[in-house]
Order: C-alpha cells, then structure tokens, then sequence
C-alpha cells in the first residue's frame, strides 16, 4: 500500500512539472522517473512477500486451530449424540475453513488501513494542513465505520449462511451415506428435492451478504470521492496563495486517492469476518462442551483378575426410555458368557457401560472389586477390550491397525494373531504383506476380512477381560 501510494504520487508529481516546466532540457527527468520505477519493483516485490508471509502466517494459524478442536474431540469422547454426524463434519471441515480469512482479509488489512491512515493524515499536516481534517475525518468512517457497520448488519446473514451451508451439507453428506438404500426404497427424488431447497436457502442468505457489501463498498468509493473534493478544494486555495505548488498538489491528490485503496480491502474483507464469527462460535461451542465422563477426582488402583459384577444397574438414552433396570449379574475369571436378546433390548449398552463410554443412571459395575467410576478410564481399558459392531479399519498398514491394541507388538506376535483369526495367507498374499496399506475403510478387504483384522487388533491388546459385541 505504501509503495502505491508513494508511486502514484510522485508519478502524478513528475508528470506534472515536467509539462509546466519551461526549461524542459533543465528539468532532472532521472531521479523521478528511477523513483517511479523504484516504487513499481517494490510493490510488486511486497505484494509477493505479503503473499508468502500472509498464507504462511494463515496456515499455521489453521494448523493450530485443528491441532486444538481435534484435540478437544477426545475429551468429549464418547460423542454420545451431542452433535450429529454431519454437524459434526461441517464444524470440522467447513468452519475450521472459513477462519482461514480471519487474517488475510480482517486482522491484515485493518493493520495496514490503520497504518496507511496515520501516515497520510500525517504527510497532509505537514504540506497541505487545512486537508488534514477533512480526511481524517472520511478515511476513518471508510476505514472504520462502515466495515463495523458491514459486520454489524451481516452478523445474523453471517450465521444464516453458515447453518445453510451445514444444513446442505448434512443433505449430501446423508445421501451419499445412504445412497443404496435411497435407491432401493426409490426416494432419490425426496432427497434431491431436500439437498436443492437446502442450497437455495444457502444462495439466499449469500446473495443477501452480497448485497450488504455491495452497498458497504459504494459507500466507501462514495466517502473517498467526497474526501478527494474537500483535499482539492484545499488545494486550490493554497495554491492561489501560493503555499503550495502545482506538482506537488496533484502528488498529493493521487496520494490520497491511491490510500483509500486500503480502507476498500477492509471493507471487502468485513463481509467474511460475520461469518467467520459464526463459525468460530460454533467451534467454541465443540471446544467448551462438558465431556460425558468425567474422570474421579481421587483414583484407585484396578487390581489384577478378570471378575466383572454388574449391581442393579439402571441405564436409559433419555427420560422416557429405559433400557436397563435394575440389572444384576456377575462373571468370574476365565468364564465365558454370551447375552442375547431381541435387538434394543440392552446387550451393546452393557458392553459401552463395561468400558464406561457411558455412566448408568443407578447402580454400579465392579471390575476386580473396584468401582469402575474410580478408577482412571486408560486403566480400565487396558483391562477391558471391546469391539464394537462398526470397529473401524483404519486407511493404515495392516501394522499400524493391528498396532493399535499393542503398539510395539513384534512381528511374530502379530502373524500369530492373524493365524489365530484365520487371516495370516490373506495377509501374506497382499503386496507388502504387513505393510500394505489398507485403504479408506479398508476398502481392500472384504468385509469379513475387515472384521477379522479388528478382532486380532482386539485379541493383540492382552486384557483379561476380552467384550465382542
């Protein structure tokens, strides 16, 4: 911005002496004309540091930013239905995204318009003080002013357009999921429909911030406009009474001119900060929310054994529906027992209460004579081992999943847990065996297969009491 500002002003200053000079042949034509071009090399050389440094400065920004929400995940797990899948997704997707321009076009550019405000009102003091006022005055309402006003007026468009662009990608994302059976019980269109009002609710509420920067941007081109007039006039006047010269004044006037250009890139940049603050609200509220267990104040020690007791255990997903009441069992070391039931009747919720990915309404479980609400859950998990029905495969090597249930695990132990889970030649017939690389999902194996390299992962982590929902 200095460099334009210092290249337009002398450039108009230049042009201007050199045609009311007489002694053309007199006239130093080399310093100017080397400045002009000084100014050129030198905003095109800045333009390009701002760039590396502003992109720089932006990623790391949103390095940090994942690094810190993603962290915050593992406090809140399990989930529990806090935040749907694909609110969850746009959260960590989308508006970790729209923070990206926080710094480019917001804490940047108020910086630099800050800046280039104080030293033009300063240049005007010196030579042309009766301008100084006046465009103190309009560069501040430019610069200042309407950008507050901008996010003032847009902050609910802001919000709008940030829970459309999650609800339309909740529609996709839920069609895509299911897409099979969309097409088997023929409700494609229901869903397109859904996903097309979902993206013109979307394009309204941008079109609607279109508009307000629309007319934020008219109005700072109006003020510059208006600012330009009240430094002519001043000029004009000073140049009557001979207090300043002809170059200097039109130096000055497309000074002032090439300065506005910064209050304009706030102003371009304000429309983004609304809705950059409706997102940065809805990652402060992942960022805050109270984990679903909480960890005992005092912890025990979970001693050795394999004893599990399940005392009148209450345990229901909301008010109205309760799935345990008042269950009581208990199963000795080095037993083997299966529980089965009709689907919803409680069987994966005691599996999720044994590991405490959840807490029972009432009553209490006791692994090894010790409360599981006393002791640190990293320890209960290292004696208890569970896999879920939708146990992920990770896009790792075969190692790195197995790993998992016992990082470091030697090679040998871990061919031997796949021989033990029948998968050790499927393995072996792989390009690189135990370091191929499984894929999305684990997208390279059948699904049986995928089963199986959970199960060895679960089998791999050692604990005494092993739960296989």
């Amino acid at each position: 911005i200095a460099a334009g500002v210092g290249l337009l002003g002398v450039s108009g200053w230049f042009l201007t002496a050199a045609a009311l000079t007489s002694a053309g042949v007199a006239f130093n034509l080399f310093a100017p004309s080397a400045g002009v071009r000084g100014f050129s090399f030198v905003r095109i050389l800045s333009r390009y540091g701002e760039k590396v440094t502003g992109h720089d400065a932006t990623l790391r920004l949103l390095s940090d930013l994942r690094r810190t929400t993603f962290a915050s995940l593992f406090r809140l797990v399990p989930l529990n239905g806090l935040f749907g899948r694909a609110d969850l997704v746009s959260r960590l997707v989308a508006d970790l995204d729209a923070l990206d321009t926080v710094f480019l076009v917001g804490v940047g550019p108020i910086a630099t318009a800050t800046v280039t405000g104080i030293g033009m009102a300063g240049l005007l003091a010196y030579v042309l003080p009766p301008a100084a006022p006046f465009y103190a005055a309009g560069y501040a309402i430019a610069a200042l002013g309407v950008p507050v006003m901008l996010v003032g007026a847009t902050r609910r468009v802001g919000r709008n357009v940030v829970s459309a662009s999650a609800a339309l990608r909740g529609v996709v994302l839920d069609g895509i999921d299911g897409h099979q059976d969309l097409v088997l019980f023929d409700a494609i269109d229901r869903t397109a429909l859904a996903a097309q009002d979902a993206a013109a609710q979307l394009a309204r509420a941008r079109s609607r911030l279109g508009r307000y920067s629309a007319l934020a941007s008219a109005a700072v081109q109006a003020i510059s406009a208006l600012v330009l007039i009240a430094t002519l006039l001043c000029g004009l006047s000073a140049l009557g009474a001979h207090r300043i010269e002809g170059p200097l004044l039109v130096g000055v006037l497309l000074a002032v001119v090439a300065s506005f250009e910064a209050s304009a890139a706030v102003v371009r940049g304000a429309k983004g900060i609304a809705a950059a603050a409706a997102a940065a609200e809805r990652l402060a509220d992942l960022a805050l929310a109270p984990p679903q267990i909480e960890e005992p104040a005092t912890l025990k020690d979970l001693p050795e054994g394999g004893k599990v007791v399940f005392d009148g255990v209450q345990f229901g997903y909301g008010r109205r529906s309760t799935v345990l009441d008042g269950l009581s069992l208990q199963i000795d070391a080095g037993e083997c027992v299966a529980i089965k039931g009709l689907s919803g009747s409680g069987k994966s919720t005691i599996a999720r209460l044994l590991v405490r990915l959840i807490d029972p309404a009432a009553g209490r479980i006791v692994v090894n004579g010790c409360d599981v609400r006393e002791v640190s859950s990293a320890q209960l998990r290292e004696r208890v081992a569970l896999m879920t029905q939708e146990a992920p495969v990770f896009n790792d090597t075969v190692r790195a999943n197995l790993a998992i249930g016992r990082p470091g695990a030697p090679d040998d132990a871990l061919w031997a847990m796949l021989g033990r889970v029948r998968l050790a030649d499927a393995v072996r017939a792989l390009p690189k065996g135990l370091d191929t690389v499984l894929g999305e999902a684990g997208r390279s194996l059948s699904a049986g297969q995928a089963r199986r390299i959970c199960l060895a992962r679960t089998l791999l982590s050692g604990a005494p009491i092993v739960v296989l929902d």
